[in-house]
């Protein structure tokens, strides 16, 4: 639809997951290794009292151990047990994941019927709160860091509650780093649009490192990057740390790419765009 000799995606979804892909074209693939570890927000709907076997409603669902609760959900209930699966917490990775295990992704083996072992791991959920309670479902929100599977969290969050388990029917990404549904496009709104309009569906690459702080150069140093030199002639609003990763701009405000700080106080090259790929 947008013509480009290169592009890729930001990260997978779930089979049964909507929502929020950035998609980096050309040059901008570059940078995209850099949201593998940004932050995620998700909206779930989870169903209590049952499992299933890749832990939504793509698998086999059954009955789970005393999930045929009668009585009903008080919210502070819901909210203690939220709030205890915020923060730093240990989960232990689902076998329907693309984690690898002696080269094959772990979802092989589910579909095989082989059970692996997995370790837990230290994930970090920095918020979890209940959008609706209803009869046996809830709806959630997720504000977590890279390695979090809403599915385990969904089961874990259903036992807690003494529902013997849940899993997910619904769950959407609303937020990926600094990209949000909100301004993202519909494959289809952009198939509708004329050729000579998709591009402006597009945001600029710097947008990607906008967290990053900027640094400029002057025409000298910007060549003496390009070459894949250190530079000392930069201006920035505030004082550099060693190690800190900087956005690269020259004169005229182009983007050129990712620098980082050296223990001499000078800027390092680490990523830089081709110049042939300057706009004119």
């Amino acid at each position: 639809m947008f013509a480009a000799k290169k592009g890729g995606h930001t990260g997978t979804l779930d089979p049964m997951a909507t929502g929020l892909l950035p998609i980096c074209f050309g040059e901008a693939t570059k940078f995209s290794s850099l949201l593998l570890g940004a932050g995620k927000t998700y909206e779930a709907t989870l169903r209590l009292g049952y499992t299933s076997t890749t832990g939504d409603a793509e698998g086999e669902i059954s009955l789970a151990p005393g999930g045929n609760r009668e009585e009903e959900l008080a919210l502070p209930q819901v909210e203690a047990v939220l709030q205890s699966h915020t923060g730093l917490i240990m989960q232990k990775p689902p076998m329907y994941s693309a984690l690898k295990h002696k080269g094959k992704p772990m979802y092989v083996y589910a579909r095989e019927g082989v059970e692996v072992e997995r370790q837990s791991r230290e994930i970090f959920v920095k918020d979890l709160r209940a959008e609706a309670i209803s009869n046996d479902e809830i709806r959630i929100v997720v504000e977590c860091g890279t390695g979090t599977y809403v599915r385990t969290l969904a089961e874990d969050i259903g036992r807690a509650l003494g529902c013997g388990g849940a899993y997910l029917t619904a769950l959407r990404r609303t937020v990926l780093g600094s990209f949000s549904l909100s301004h993202a496009f519909t494959l289809e709104a952009i198939e509708n649009l004329p050729l000579n309009e998709r591009d402006h569906c597009l945001l600029p690459i710097d947008h990607l490192v906008k967290d990053l702080r900027a640094v400029r150069l002057n025409a000298m140093a910007a060549a003496s990057l390009r070459q894949g030199r250190k530079v000392e002639n930069y201006s920035c609003d505030h004082s550099l740390m060693e190690e800190e990763r900087v956005r690269l701009y020259d004169e005229e405000n182009y983007f050129l790419g990712l620098g980082e700080v050296t223990a001499q106080g000078e800027i390092a090259p680490k990523r830089l765009l081709n110049l042939v790929s300057r706009p004119h």
